[in-house]
C-alpha cells in the first residue's frame, strides 16, 4: 500500500485488470460477476478520462495565454517564454496520458463484447 502513497499507477491498474479479463475470456471462464466488474472498471476509467480531458483543456488555455503573453509583451523578457515551454511539456504529458486512457477504453469495450459472447 505504501507504493500508492501518491495515487495509483493507472498503467499497472489497467494492465492487471486487462490480464484478468483476457485470461477469463481465453479459458471460457466468463461470468456475470466478471462482466459486472469489468463494467465498473470501465466506468472508473471513463471518469478518469473525463477529468483528464477537462484538466488538459484548461492547461491548453493556460498555454495559449502564455504564448500570447510571450509574443505580445516582449518587454517582460524571457520569463513568459520559459513558463510557456514548461506548460508545453506539461500539455504533452497530459495528452500522452489522455490517449493512453482513451486507447485502454477502446480495448476494454472490445473485451466486453467478447466476454458477453462467451457468457
Amino acid at each position: 500500500m505504501s507504493k500508492d502513497a501518491f495515487g495509483i499507477n493507472m498503467k499497472d491498474y489497467c494492465r492487471e485488470h486487462e490480464n484478468v479479463i483476457r485470461t477469463a475470456i481465453e479459458n471460457d471462464d466468463v461470468s456475470d460477476d466478471l462482466i459486472k466488474l469489468h463494467k465498473e472498471k470501465i466506468a472508473i476509467v471513463q471518469h478518469e478520462r473525463l477529468v483528464h480531458l477537462i484538466v488538459t483543456f484548461m492547461v491548453v488555455i493556460l498555454l495559449l495565454f502564455l504564448m500570447g503573453l510571450s509574443l505580445l509583451h516582449t518587454e517582460l523578457g524571457i520569463l513568459p517564454i520559459i513558463l510557456t515551454l514548461i506548460v508545453l511539456i506539461l500539455v504533452g504529458f497530459y495528452l500522452y496520458h489522455y490517449f493512453f486512457l482513451e486507447n485502454t477504453l477502446q480495448r476494454w469495450y472490445k473485451m466486453l463484447d467478447l466476454a458477453r459472447k462467451k457468457d
